[in-house]
């Protein structure tokens, strides 16, 4: 019985991830238009000029919006491997293929002993809920890499701590996963690994660290959790202006750069409560490491002062991760991340104008979507400091009463 309901769980899995994926790539594809701003034109038009630029054997030097590591050029690069299709074809399809590993990789994990199905639901759902920015931003590939990595955490620490610098090297947050990493070699082999990449690329293209100027003179993304300052302020005449700014739409003007170091003081806020979970953490469980990933994750995202829509991407990977897990406390930070997306894309793409004119719609929805990640970012860091670092009261030693004496009775 308990074979046959695995098999029609699974069976009701894929079929409900084919189809939400099916649906997905028609609105990528433009067979159905998904209302909102075009979310495709960022791989037709910027990706697709960065391609351009890195097959000459150089980086993007003089675009501002280049803002990530060297090893992101291999997604901007993949989609010459699909040589038959157009650019922006080819990069949808090779997102849908990273959607499917992830798929593949929490099955392989949750149908082992101990393990559960819940991880790998969460993706099939969790996914569609952010509409089709999904395929057309390569955060997808990154979160494939993340998984990968913390799911081969606790037999394989070196190659979590490949996989890990790798995934850093595409995008930086993935670095976060090694948090809860207790196995030296999982630390030494992600450093090895950044270094030889690291050098690789400066060695081989010329600007391949450039990015790290182009990050200083950023203002506060409008979906970001400091940007509710500014949509309020607006409503009592600030004069500030929202623009197009290192390639998203950002407050500009009085007192943006006050509301940006605060953004950065919470981040190191958080960095100094992980550190101190780090040190007082006394009990782990099979669990714990995508858990404290988890939580580092959304407490680096939720502080951050750009919340792109994609970023909630690598929030349910990790999400799904965690419910892999059976032991895993991470349940209502998992449904509130998920809610989370939801909103996500009713702000964007969806009611984006209303975001960007800061009406009651918009303004509500930014409220909504961020209440709700600083909700599970509290619940979830609550959740981890109690499973590892608070002190569980002993059991009760059961008393014995003594037993009555025996007396033998006349025969």
């Amino acid at each position: 019985m308990k074979t046959t309901g695995t098999r029609r769980s699974l069976a009701g899995l894929l079929g409900i991830w084919a189809l939400t994926r099916m649906v997905l790539l028609l609105f990528v594809f433009k067979v159905y238009v998904f209302p909102g701003p075009d979310v495709t034109s960022d791989v037709s038009v910027i990706y697709q000029g960065w391609y351009d630029v890195l097959r000459t054997g150089t980086f993007p030097l003089d675009d501002v919006t280049w803002q990530y590591p060297p090893a992101a050029a291999l997604p901007i690069l993949s989609p010459a491997l699909v040589f038959w299709l157009d650019y922006p074809s080819a990069f949808f399809v090779l997102c849908f293929a990273a959607d499917l590993a992830v798929l593949l990789l929490l099955l392989y994990t949750g149908l082992r002993p101990g393990r559960t199905l819940r991880g790998a639901w969460v993706w099939v759902a969790g996914v569609p809920l952010l509409g089709p920015t999904v395929y057309a931003r390569y955060d997808v590939m990154v979160t494939g890499v993340a998984v990968a990595a913390l799911l081969a955490g606790a037999r394989h620490p070196r190659v979590m701590g490949a996989l890990t610098a790798f995934g850093a090297m595409l995008k930086v947050w993935p670095v976060l996963l090694l948090v809860a990493a207790r196995r030296r070699s999982a630390w030494g082999w992600a450093v090895l690994t950044a270094g030889a990449l690291a050098a690789v690329f400066a060695v081989a293209m010329p600007g391949a660290f450039a990015f790290l100027t182009f990050q200083r003179d950023r203002g506060t993304e409008v979906e970001s959790l400091g940007s509710l300052v500014f949509h309020v302020a607006r409503q009592y005449g600030w004069d500030g202006q929202v623009l197009l700014n290192y390639g998203s739409v950002e407050f500009l003007g009085p007192y943006v750069d006050v509301v940006s170091d605060a953004a950065l003081a919470l981040s190191g806020l958080a960095f100094g409560w992980l550190l101190l979970w780090r040190l007082r953490a006394r009990r782990f469980h099979s669990h714990t490491l995508a858990d404290a990933a988890f939580v580092a994750v959304l407490m680096f995202v939720t502080t951050s002062r750009v919340i792109s829509p994609q970023y909630l991407v690598w929030l349910v990977g990790l999400a799904a991760v965690c419910l892999c897990f059976r032991g895993s406390r991470m349940k209502v930070p998992v449904g509130l991340v998920l809610a989370a997306s939801f909103v996500t894309v009713l702000e964007f793409p969806v009611w984006f104008a209303h975001v960007v004119a800061s009406d009651a719609l918009g303004v509500t929805l930014l409220f909504l979507r961020n209440g709700l990640l600083v909700l599970a970012t509290v619940l979830a860091a609550r959740e981890l400091w109690r499973s590892t670092v608070t002190r569980t009261p002993p059991l009760p030693v059961p008393t014995q009463t003594p037993r009555p004496k025996e007396t033998s009775l006349p025969s």
